[in-house]
């Protein structure tokens, strides 16, 4: 297609217009749903001077006549960028509304928090036009993605609301989060220099070097650092109330995923240390699906979890000193194995249309805590069963289910069966989570 070129400017600039059109015709195939005008339908900010398109920031040109462009080599490679990721339309991060989430005020003029953003969005969808047309277009597009077209909408008890996204676009929108905050930082400190030195042009501000964006005259994106163990052995409770700590997590990659910026520390809530940074699709992709604090239902992304990428997820939860030394995961997560795996060959099938397929939704609760493994005893039962059967399927003690654990562990994972064990670390925590009475008057304990 043509593409018209900036009067007086060299280099590919094209106009803002001719730039959405290329960038919709680039990413008509793309997996991800791109959003019409994406660049025209930018933050209405004049001190912005750039543009997110998927998780790559794309500097915008001041042409003579006030008129702005961008470089269409840039916007190709953002293209190409998105076109080669891969989405899971099944594979769900919720987004939110969660309790207690700051909103992000009208008008700010970046595209930073974007869960905020489609949040605040969506609760306020009643009066949002009017708003919109008033400010002057605050409903532009995140990172030229069109997230409407595959949000998902959950209602629970036909009540509660939340927000979906595919797991693939929430991490490239936590990396566009990353970049532009990057390139803000890069920017407010080019500004703090422009005191004692000689401004350069705009034009070499936003120059591009061997396909790295950068924000000034040798001033390049930070790039993300690779997790190396810094934070092994550490304490949650005393790491986190450091100072700095959250601009030193965000400036790690995820130390599972390694390709999105780590934003939360994860941590073992039994016994309290620090696991690694890594990135909120993570997060949630390995946190147990909790109906109550002592019940999980087993989800389909505990697939991947204890199939797929096995040996990597195991590998991460024994980065806890506590998992490592007794041989375990911590309790929801021994659950959640005991019941997909030491219970798959119990679990009934039914005939579908494409050949027998499992019964229903596993579930598992518990009584008692990992502190109290005599009186701990999992409970592996189905829910929706068609024929309203197979509600109790297997209670396992908690220490039959540890044994099973170490046994399964010595035969997917040898390297870290080994690495295991009591006599590998003697130092543990010894203060360990609250335990209160069973209310059923079973001598059982509930934490």
């Amino acid at each position: 297609m043509s593409e018209r070129v900036i009067p007086g400017h060299g280099g590919g600039l094209i106009t803002l217009e001719a730039a959405d059109a290329l960038w919709a015709d680039l990413t008509a195939h793309s997996a991800v749903p791109t959003a019409s005008a994406a660049l025209t339908r930018s933050p209405a900010d004049a001190r912005v001077e750039y543009i997110l398109l998927g998780g790559r920031v794309v500097a915008t040109v001041q042409a003579s006549g006030g008129r702005l462009g961008v470089p269409a080599s840039e916007v190709r490679r953002a293209a190409a960028e998105l076109n080669a990721v891969e989405m899971d339309g099944q594979d769900l991060v919720r987004i939110g509304p969660f309790r207690g989430s700051p909103k992000q005020e009208h008008g700010e003029g970046t595209l930073l928090r974007w869960r905020q953003r489609i949040v605040w969005e969506l609760q306020e969808a009643g009066d949002l036009e009017p708003t919109a047309r008033r400010e002057g277009g605050w409903l532009y597009p995140l990172a030229g993605i069109d997230w409407r077209r595959i949000l998902v909408e959950q209602t629970r008890d036909r009540a509660m609301r939340t927000w979906w996204l595919p797991r693939a676009v929430v991490r490239l929108l936590d990396a566009a989060e990353h970049t532009e905050t990057q390139w803000l930082h890069a920017a407010r400190s080019r500004q703090d220099s422009a005191a004692v030195t000689k401004p350069s042009s705009r034009h070499e501000q936003a120059h591009i070097t061997d396909g790295r964006q950068t924000t000034g005259p040798g001033c390049p994106t930070a790039p993300l650092r690779p997790y190396n163990g810094e934070l092994k052995g550490q304490l949650y409770s005393a790491l986190s109330r450091k100072a700095g700590i959250s601009r030193k997590v965000a400036g790690w990659a995820c130390a599972f995923c390694g390709s999105a910026p780590a934003s939360v520390l994860d941590h073992c809530h039994e016994h309290g240390y620090v696991r690694a940074p890594v990135c909120h699709s993570c997060n949630t992709q390995e946190r147990p699906d909790h109906l109550y604090d002592n019940d999980i239902r087993v989800a389909s992304h505990y697939t991947p979890l204890f199939h797929t990428h096995v040996a990597d997820w195991l590998r991460h939860w024994h980065r806890c000193p506590g998992c490592r030394t007794r041989t375990t995961l911590p309790l929801p997560h021994l659950a959640a194995w005991t019941a997909s795996i030491a219970c798959r060959p119990l679990r009934p099938t039914h005939p579908g249309p494409r050949g027998r397929t499992p019964c229903g939704v596993l579930r598992v609760s518990w009584t008692g805590s990992h502190n109290t493994p005599r009186s701990c005893l999992l409970t592996v039962a189905v829910d929706f069963c068609p024929s309203g059967e197979h509600r109790v399927l297997e209670q396992v003690p908690y220490r039959e289910a540890t044994e099973r654990f170490r046994i399964w562990l010595t035969q997917t994972a040898p390297d870290l069966a080994a690495a295991a064990g009591p006599d590998r670390l003697d130092r543990l925590p010894t203060q360990f989570r609250p335990v209160i009475a069973d209310p059923t008057g079973e001598e059982q304990m509930l934490f």
